[in-house]
């Protein structure tokens, strides 16, 4: 007798077979029982499941009647107002790393970068690639602290108390911090002058200048410091304001302790975009004039003399080493 039974007798059973009730299926040999509903023969004889899977043991409903579950409470969302304090908190944090790490805004108060940058100007400064080891290139436009009373006399701004919190979290400048910005024309191991009316060279090379303000020469013809002629230490830059006539940079503070020079570890960060007013967005690009070729040369030929007496000393101290060396071994042996 097999594990399905069929619903109506067949074959010779006649008449009085008919209408009989449906026999139950014999108990499957794992102890489980089908019936007829739920199971349909295929034409080899294979047995398929034919239930709904809402039908089906385990499945769906709660009450195992194929009805869904009662939904479960709906999860309440936080006000607004409770979220804000939040959002401001993490604004105010990465405002923070922002301007320490990545990008900090500061003002043009004066006109002795113009015409590439004008007074009331905001400039963003990169002060990632210094975390890096980069240092400051000819060519390029800086931002430094004041490195030895350059802006003695100047008026200091007073600020409100927002202008102070706005600078604080790098919005505005802060009115505390005395920094400038110039463009460098020389770095450590370069020779820069200036005579006449110029041009400007370094290490002979003469700069073809278009960023100088027009109507203006490459350098003053002055006795406080418009012609010069220096030779840039290693860890100083010779900076320089693109409105000549109006710039009291590293030729009029020959007389301080760094001889007008600015030191590397004074350097803020490179300026990049003009990012205020719109109407004047613009980059701050290198000009041509620092790539041209041979200007690197006498650099790195002054870099090379100003090691050569530290190599010399070493090797001259090496046969001495030796020599005592063997004197300490012979007197040992003795």
């Amino acid at each position: 007798m097999g594990d399905v039974a069929v619903g109506a007798r067949s074959g010779h059973g006649g008449e009085e077979d008919r209408g009989h009730p449906v026999e139950a299926a014999a108990p499957a040999a794992d102890g489980a029982s089908t019936s007829e509903s739920d199971y349909a023969a295929t034409e080899d004889g294979a047995v398929t499941d034919e239930r709904h899977d809402d039908q089906r043991p385990g499945s769906g409903g709660g009450a195992g009647d194929g009805t869904p579950p009662p939904p479960g409470p709906a999860k309440k969302q936080r006000s607004f107002w409770k979220e804000l304090p939040i959002l401001i908190g993490i604004a105010l944090v990465l405002a923070l790393l922002i301007k320490t790490f990545l990008v900090q805004a500061f003002s043009i108060p004066s006109a002795s970068m113009q015409n590439t940058l004008t007074e009331g100007d905001r400039v963003l400064v990169d002060k990632l690639t210094p975390w890096f080891g980069s240092e400051p290139d000819r060519g390029e436009v800086v931002v430094f602290h004041d490195p030895d009373n350059w802006l003695a006399g100047e008026p200091t701004p007073d600020p409100n108390a927002l202008q102070t919190f706005l600078s604080w979290i790098g919005l505005m400048p802060s009115a505390e911090e005395k920094d400038l910005i110039k463009r460098v024309i020389g770095v450590g191991g370069d020779t820069v002058e200036c005579q006449g009316t110029g041009p400007v060279k370094v290490n002979g090379k003469a700069l073809n200048e278009p960023y100088v303000y027009p109507g203006n020469t490459p350098c003053s013809v002055d006795d406080q410091g418009g012609q010069f002629n220096v030779t840039v230490p290693e860890g100083y830059i010779w900076v320089m304001g693109d409105h000549r006539q109006n710039s009291r940079d590293s030729r009029y503070n020959t007389a301080d302790k760094h001889n007008g020079m600015v030191p590397v570890d004074e350097v803020i960060g490179r300026a990049i975009f003009v990012a205020w007013p719109v109407t004047r967005w613009h980059t701050l690009p290198v000009p041509d004039t620092f790539d041209q070729a041979g200007l690197n040369d006498q650099a790195a030929a002054a870099r090379l003399l100003s090691t050569a007496p530290q190599g010399a000393a070493l090797v001259a101290a090496v046969p001495l080493v030796l020599w005592r060396r063997r004197r300490t071994t012979a007197a040992r042996q003795h």
